[in-house]
């Protein structure tokens, strides 16, 4: 991924990501996106774009093991999260979804995590705190709690699965307050064009459905230039 196309990601929201795939791919049916309603801490802060840094974690019962291997995995976690490419995000499965309780995402965790170096947070489990978050990292969550309850690392770097989207360590996300979505990797060469046509064409019945005097006449002469322009 280059700066411009990072820029550009950054930029607009994530359903034209979603339209924009389809218009690289030529084809509808892209599916590596959220189900649901998720909850964004900061919606107006536009989209976090970066390569997924995953984990799992669960919360509503004590861990097992000994604390020693709980201990070393924590670490693990905290190493994993620090290192590899950037610009990068923390996709965090919570394994006790959909009965999350046990809200990881506070002030002290994002700010590790965005000292780290990430630029935000993807979870299907529970976050808080909300107005003492930091500034520029954004945490899209599948809900809001009071209590970390046992929270504890259950895996690093494993595939994860988000409001039922797909995650591999290393994958491209776009994430903002609709939800999230995975850029396959062979689409990214063409996803900028694809970005910047779907734009240019949306301004073909945007344009004249925002003028005075807009009617169905004007209706049939726009969709007739915005089909066409999409085959």
């Amino acid at each position: 991924m280059n700066d411009s196309l990072l820029a550009l990601l950054q930029r607009v929201d994530t359903p034209t990501v979603c339209n924009a795939i389809e218009v690289a791919q030529g084809k509808r049916g892209f599916a590596n996106f959220t189900r649901g309603t998720m909850i964004a801490s900061a919606p107006e802060a536009g989209a976090i774009v970066g390569y997924a840094r995953t984990a799992q974690i669960a919360a509503v019962e004590p861990p097992t093991e000994a604390p020693e291997v709980i201990k070393a995995r924590r670490m693990a976690y905290y190493k994993h999260m620090a290192s590899g490419p950037r610009p990068a995000l923390a996709v965090v499965e919570d394994m006790d979804f959909p009965h999350c309780i046990g809200a990881y995402w506070g002030e002290i965790n994002t700010t590790v995590h965005k000292g780290f170096g990430l630029g935000g947070a993807l979870t299907n489990g529970v976050m808080r705190d909300l107005g003492d978050l930091p500034d520029g990292f954004p945490v899209i969550a599948g809900s809001i709690g009071p209590s970390h309850g046992f929270v504890h690392v259950r895996s690093v770097a494993e595939p994860v699965t988000i409001f039922g989207m797909h995650v591999q360590d290393g994958d491209l996300v776009h994430a903002d307050r609709h939800g999230a979505l995975v850029v396959p990797s062979d689409v990214v060469p063409n996803l900028e064009a694809a970005i910047l046509k779907l734009l240019d064409t949306e301004k073909l019945i945007l344009e004249p459905a925002r003028e005075d005097g807009f009617d169905f006449e004007a209706f049939e002469k726009a969709w007739a230039a915005f089909e066409a322009a999409r085959t």
